[in-house]
């Protein structure tokens, strides 16, 4: 049994979903986004909750129970509240800058990288040395998150990389006399 499954999703206040067979529309402050579910299970809205259920017993509908709520779950607070994530560039002259629709990267490298921004994210750097991400598609933010900090990872005898703010990078000890 599913116990993120059983647990309806509660619509906050400015927020409405609306049911067309299997595809769920959610409309809230911040924009609409869909979610189409599988044949698995069954989605129903009532007053100010969407609750899923699966449609048989078999493994498949089981699995798709809970990461189905979990997609509605993302969806209701991606259109009300939306989603950020914060990276963090450590580095002797590392930095970064927006400018338009392009980040621009100063990495050490031989070149600097201009990182095109996506529709639907909104990239800003308060400073050269902190990247935010903001968006209402969870997928979305994590992906672009995630193809910055790919240009320069944290190594672990330094730190120096791009990093998630909260993330906790490893350190070793270098090379012993």
């Amino acid at each position: 049994m599913s116990r993120i499954g059983k647990k309806p999703v509660e619509l906050p206040t400015g927020v409405s979903a609306t049911l067309s067979g299997q595809t769920i529309l959610v409309k809230g402050p911040k924009g609409e986004l869909s979610f189409t579910a599988t044949d698995d299970v069954t989605v129903k809205i009532s007053d100010s909750a969407v609750a899923i259920e699966p449609r048989g017993s078999s493994k498949r509908a089981r699995q798709q129970w809970g990461m189905s709520r979990t997609m509605v779950s993302n969806l209701v607070t991606g259109v009300s509240s939306g989603f950020r994530k914060q990276l963090e560039i450590n580095g002797v002259g590392y930095r970064a800058q927006v400018s338009g629709k392009v980040l621009k990267l100063n990495l050490g490298l031989s070149h600097d990288v201009n990182f095109e921004i996506p529709d639907g994210v909104n990239v800003t750097a308060p400073k050269l040395t902190e990247i935010v991400v903001e968006g209402i598609d969870s997928q979305l933010v994590g992906q672009v998150a995630a193809n910055i900090r790919a240009w320069k990872k944290p190594e672990p005898y330094k730190g120096k990389g791009i990093k998630y703010k909260d993330e906790y990078i490893f350190r070793k000890d270098g090379k012993k006399k």
